[in-house]
């Protein structure tokens, strides 16, 4: 049985704990702040029983008895081969921590971060062993959002990465891998595009955010919750993914104030590459058929709920 060491009981913490003990860690959760601490582990098994009614945890009471309060860092961090940070948002504090970790934790232990948008090179640069150290950037709340965002520094060595990758995969998240450091990753810096086009619109009075939202709930995130933007372009015009390129990114560009060379030249090329061979005329129609019954099927459950 593998054990973990996640420092920091708020509710990213706790979320891990979860996670983890779900899928049969061992999981030590450790925070200098009582207050954190005190109600974790009636959190962590109220979490694991809800996920039990649903169906995606078979035995609520025996994960949650995997979880347990460490007394000190060095007691959370015995025997743990893998480490979750998650405590408070800022860079002096990130140094502190993974100057502790990195001296207390085993050798062979990876030492992974929660941070939302610091890069891992700014906390890690003067570690004796920072080759093990990474960002994990999970979604919130992560027993329920499985995306995690693999960033590592500069040296960060290719094995953690892989050894992390497959730790996430083996505990049903759904981890990517960032190429380089970039701030905020992936998701934020998306987030970040949406959430400041809606403030623009609904701050020019444009449309209402109770309407704005609805664009969301029940147009844009309806296919994005089971298909990315490249997914659903390719599906978009005829040729795929070139061909919506070449009908719309001009149109693209001047919505968003983007340079429209992004839709063309060297930088398409890269992305059909990085994409691989454009489908057939047979196999887009397969897919689209694919996307049709799942959003039927989204749309009856969506029904089936309670309106909030």
């Amino acid at each position: 049985m593998q054990r973990i060491a996640i420092i920091g009981a708020g509710l990213i913490g706790r979320s891990w704990a979860i996670v983890f003990s779900r899928a049969g860690w061992e999981v030590a959760l450790h925070d200098v702040a009582a207050e954190a601490t005190d109600r974790a582990l009636a959190m962590v098994a109220d979490g694991l029983a809800e996920l039990h009614q649903h169906g995606l945890v078979d035995d609520a009471k025996t994960a949650a008895k995997r979880v347990r309060i460490a007394s000190s860092l060095a007691d959370a961090l015995d025997g743990a081969s893998y480490v979750q940070e998650n405590i408070s948002e800022t860079l002096e504090a990130k140094r502190a921590i993974f100057a502790e970790l990195d001296h207390l934790a085993a050798p062979h232990a990876v030492l992974a971060s929660s941070t939302s948008t610091i890069i891992a090179s700014l906390f890690t640069e003067k570690l004796k062993d920072r080759h093990r150290c990474l960002v994990a950037h999970p979604v919130n709340p992560p027993h329920l959002v499985p995306l995690v965002e693999l960033v590592g520094a500069p040296w960060t060595s290719p094995e953690t990465i892989a050894r992390a990758k497959k730790i996430y995969e083996q505990v049903e998240q759904v981890p990517i891998v960032v190429k380089r450091e970039i701030e905020g990753f992936v998701l934020n810096r998306l987030q970040a595009c949406l959430l400041s086009e809606a403030f623009r619109l609904v701050g020019d009075d444009y449309v209402s955010p109770q309407d704005l939202d609805k664009t969301l709930k029940e147009g844009l995130g309806l296919r994005w919750s089971f298909m990315g933007p490249f997914e659903t372009i390719e599906l978009n015009a005829p040729g795929g993914i070139s061909d919506y390129c070449k009908r719309y990114g001009a149109s693209l560009g001047r919505l968003s104030s983007a340079n429209p060379k992004i839709y063309g030249g060297s930088n398409l090329t890269h992305i059909l590459t990085e994409w691989g061979q454009t489908p057939t005329s047979a196999r887009i129609a397969e897919r689209m058929a694919w996307r049709d019954k799942r959003l039927a099927a989204l749309k009856s459950h969506k029904r089936s709920q309670p309106v909030a």
